[in-house]
C-alpha cells in the first residue's frame, strides 16, 4: 500500500506541470471516454431525479400542513363535499390525496345498508389510494439505489481499461518510467474518482428519501385510521 502511494505521489509530482482534466481527457482511450459519458449522464439523472424529489417532498410537507388545518373544521361541522374540495386544492399533499379517496369512497357507499359494507368499501378505497400514492412517492429512488450501486463498479471498468492502456505505454515505448505509464493512469483514477463522485451521492440521497417516503407512509397510514374511525362514528350517529 505504502509502494502503491509512493508511486502515485512520485507520478503526481511529475505530471502535475503537464497534466489537466483537458489534456487529460484527450490522452484517454476510446473505451475510457465512454465510461466517463456514462458516468457524466449517470450523475445528470441523479441530480435531476434528487431535485424532483425534493420538491416534491417539499410541496406536499407544506401542503399537508395546509390541508389538515382546513379539513379538519369541514369535517368536524359534516361538510364532506366541502372537505373534498379543500382536498382537490391541496393536490400535491399525499394526505389530502388519501383523504378525498376514502370521502369519496364512502359518500358513494353511503348507500349500502350494512355499516359494515360502507366501512369496508371505505377501508379498501383508502388502502388503495395510500398504495397508488405511495408509488408516487417512491418514483425514481429505484434509479438512485442502482446509480449509487453499479457507479463504482463503472469507475472500476474504466480503472481496469486504464491499467491496459499503461502496459500497452510500457510495450510499445519499450520503458518502465512513470512517463510510460502516465497517461493511463491518469484515465485510471478519472474514471475511478468519477464513478465515486456519482455513487457517494446517489447512495446519501437515496437513503435520506427513503426516510421521508417511510414517514409519509405512517401520516398517510394514521390519517386512514382517523378517518375510518370518523366514518365509523358518523354512520353510528346517523342512526340516532
Amino acid at each position: 500500500m505504502f509502494a502503491t502511494l509512493f508511486v502515485y505521489a512520485a507520478w503526481l509530482q511529475e505530471a502535475a506541470t503537464s497534466w489537466d482534466l483537458r489534456s487529460m481527457w484527450t490522452s484517454m482511450g476510446l473505451l475510457a471516454k465512454i465510461v466517463v459519458a456514462i458516468l457524466f449522464v449517470l450523475s445528470v439523472y441523479s441530480f435531476g431525479v434528487m431535485i424532483d424529489r425534493f420538491l416534491m417532498y417539499n410541496n406536499a410537507r407544506k401542503q399537508s400542513r395546509l390541508f389538515v388545518q382546513q379539513v379538519a373544521g369541514a369535517l368536524k361541522d359534516g361538510k364532506l363535499d366541502e372537505a373534498i374540495a379543500i382536498a382537490e386544492r391541496n393536490k400535491k399533499s399525499h394526505i389530502a390525496k388519501v383523504v378525498a379517496t376514502g370521502l369519496s369512497e364512502f359518500q358513494s357507499a353511503s348507500q349500502q345498508v350494512s355499516d359494515a359494507e360502507v366501512i369496508e368499501a371505505a377501508k379498501r378505497g383508502l388502502e388503495r389510494s395510500v398504495a397508488i400514492v405511495h408509488a408516487e412517492m417512491k418514483r425514481g429512488l429505484s434509479a438512485l439505489a442502482t446509480i449509487g450501486s453499479t457507479a463504482p463498479f463503472v469507475g472500476l471498468f474504466g480503472t481496469v481499461v486504464g491499467i491496459l492502456n499503461a502496459f500497452k505505454g510500457i510495450e510499445s515505448q519499450k520503458a518502465t518510467g512513470l512517463s510510460a505509464v502516465a497517461g493511463g493512469i491518469a484515465e485510471a483514477l478519472v474514471t475511478t474518482a468519477f464513478g465515486l463522485l456519482v455513487a457517494v451521492p446517489a447512495v446519501w440521497a437515496y437513503n435520506y428519501f427513503t426516510n421521508k417516503v417511510e414517514a409519509f407512509d405512517v401520516e398517510m397510514d394514521n390519517s386512514s385510521m382517523e378517518l375510518i374511525n370518523y366514518f365509523i362514528l358518523r354512520r353510528g350517529a346517523a342512526k340516532k
